[in-house]
C-alpha cells in the first residue's frame, strides 16, 4: 500500500513539474548598479537576454551604499557594480564579492549643472558662493557617490563651507538631477552622463575637479549560485556592453 501511495506521489510531482510555468525555471539574473547606470544597463539586460536564450535579467538601481547594505542584508543579488571605489572596497572587506571578478569597466567625471534658461547664468563654481544661488542640489556624501566626489571637490576648491548651509541633499544622483532639471535647485552636481539624460533640461556649467578618479567596478557577488553572472560581468567589460556604455557618455576605464 504505501509503495502504491509512494508511486502516486511520485506522479502527481512529476506531472506537476511537467505542467508548471516556464517562468519557474527562469534563470533570473539579479544585477544592482549604480543609479547613473540606469540608462545604459537596461540596454545591456536587452542584449545579454538576447546572447543567453532563456536567462532573465533583473536590475535593481540606487545609490551605491544603500545597494550594499542590501546585500550585506542577504538581499539575492548576483551581480554588483558601483559609481566608485570605496563602496567596492568595502563589499571586498566583508567578504560580499568574489575579488578574482572584480574589474574597473568605465569612468566618468563630475559637473556642475543649473537649469535650463537659468536667469543668473553661472560660469564656474566660486559663482555657487553669490546670494542669487539659494539651493544647490548633491547627493547625500554619506551614501551616494557622487555626493563623496562633490564634497571633495568643493573642499579642494575651498569652498565647501561657505556653501553647506544651501545645499540640498539627493538620495541618488538621480534624485539630485531631477531637483536642478526641475528648477527645484539652482545649480547641483552630478555626473556627466546624466546630464546627458537630461538634454535640454540642464546646462553644464562646467567639470568639477576631483582628485579621485571616478571609475566604477563591478564584481560577482560571493553568495551568488547563478552560473551567468561572471558571464555578465564580462558582457559588461566586452567589446558589446563597452559600446553600449561609450553610447551613453561613458568613458573606457
Amino acid at each position: 500500500m504505501r509503495n502504491s501511495l509512494s508511486s502516486a506521489k511520485a506522479l502527481v510531482l512529476a506531472l506537476a513539474l511537467f505542467l508548471a510555468p516556464a517562468q519557474l525555471f527562469a534563470a533570473d539574473l539579479t544585477v544592482s548598479a549604480a543609479a547613473s547606470l540606469t540608462d545604459a544597463f537596461k540596454v545591456i539586460k536587452t542584449q545579454f537576454e538576447k546572447a543567453n536564450p532563456g536567462v532573465t535579467v533583473v536590475t535593481n538601481f540606487a545609490a551605491s551604499s544603500p545597494l550594499l547594505r542590501q546585500i550585506e542584508s542577504g538581499a539575492p543579488v548576483d551581480v554588483f557594480a558601483s559609481a566608485d571605489q570605496k563602496t567596492m572596497d568595502q563589499a571586498a572587506q566583508k567578504n560580499l564579492i568574489v575579488p578574482a571578478t572584480r574589474i574597473d569597466f568605465v569612468r566618468n567625471a563630475l559637473v556642475l549643472i543649473e537649469p535650463a534658461g537659468a536667469k543668473a547664468s553661472l560660469k564656474s563654481m566660486s559663482q555657487l558662493t553669490q546670494p542669487s544661488v539659494k539651493r544647490i542640489a548633491i547627493g547625500n556624501p554619506e551614501t551616494v557617490p557622487a555626493g563623496r566626489y562633490t564634497k571633495e571637490s568643493l573642499t579642494t576648491a575651498k569652498l565647501w563651507e561657505a556653501v553647506t548651509p544651501k545645499l540640498v541633499l539627493g538620495e541618488s544622483v538621480r534624485q539630485t538631477l531631477d531637483y536642478v532639471a526641475r528648477g527645484e535647485a539652482d545649480a547641483g552636481f552630478v555626473f556627466a552622463t546624466d546630464a546627458k539624460v537630461a538634454g535640454a533640461k540642464v546646462r553644464v556649467v562646467a567639470e568639477a575637479p576631483t582628485t579621485t578618479a571616478v571609475r566604477y567596478p563591478i564584481a560577482v557577488v560571493a553568495a551568488s549560485k547563478n552560473p551567468k553572472a561572471k558571464a555578465f560581468v564580462d558582457f559588461v567589460a566586452g567589446p558589446e556592453g563597452q559600446k553600449i556604455l561609450q553610447e551613453f557618455g561613458f568613458k573606457k576605464p
